[in-house]
């Protein structure tokens, strides 16, 4: 999942980017609100990591300016701030929860997992594809009692494509959801669909995945009904 996280104290930013990245986030980092701003209007995030005690921005406005370009994505409140009222009132405009600084970071993947799992109603750390199981926490995709091999990247794009399950995602979505900023010079539409390609390969040596479905000019979604 692809995270921005807004926080003026950089060692701070640093430190969580460096955990978040270890659990196999994508992460952008913006030092000011301002920074914040433009990187929200131009990208697509899961998740932002927000310090509302910015010096240059009222935090509270960049949940508004995102909820404008981007509804799905998810905020988590990161602030020195004890004010019940801050915390209300981050709530009332769109944030999904709300963790005091200090804080471990453990607790801050546990809260992003959290809000994942109700965004998304996963009830189970497994996911059923036809004939196949996505084990999350192991990282793998299970055949019976027997592991597909399939790479990172494969797994993480099978991943995103389950969460979402019924909906299309295009091909920059995916990209930018998976290997970060789609407007980068080294984007190729075709990316996508190269791993797409591989990726069923590798399943039909297992079983067919017709719930893996191409959106002809769209993208590509999985379909619980196939």
């Amino acid at each position: 999942m692809n995270v921005l996280i807004v926080e003026d104290e950089k060692s701070l930013a640093d430190e969580i980017a460096s955990y978040l990245k270890k659990e196999g986030f994508l992460c952008d980092l913006a030092y000011t609100g301002a920074d914040a701003s433009e990187k929200i209007a131009v990208n697509l995030y899961d998740f932002v990591l927000l310090d509302l005690g910015l010096p240059d921005y009222n935090g509270l406005d960049l949940i508004r300016e995102a909820r404008k370009n981007n509804i799905d994505v998810s905020f988590i409140i990161i602030t020195a701030r004890g004010a019940v009222e801050d915390r209300v009132k981050g709530l009332d405009i769109g944030a999904d929860d709300y963790l005091p600084k200090p804080f471990a970071l453990a607790e801050l993947h546990a809260r992003i997992m959290a809000v994942a799992r109700r965004k998304f109603q996963i009830g189970s750390p497994d996911i059923k594809l036809g004939e196949f199981v996505m084990d999350i926490r192991g990282r793998k995709l299970m055949y019976s009692d027997k592991e597909v091999e399939i790479t990172k990247k494969e797994f993480d794009l099978l991943h995103y494509l389950a969460i979402n399950h019924d909906k299309v995602l295009a091909r920059h979505q995916l990209y930018e959801h998976i290997w970060g900023n789609a407007l980068d010079d080294q984007y190729d539409s075709n990316f996508i669909d190269v791993h797409i390609k591989n990726l069923r390969k590798k399943l039909s040596a297992w079983a067919p995945a017709p719930w893996l479905e191409t959106v002809r000019g769209v993208g590509y979604r999985i379909s619980t009904d196939s």
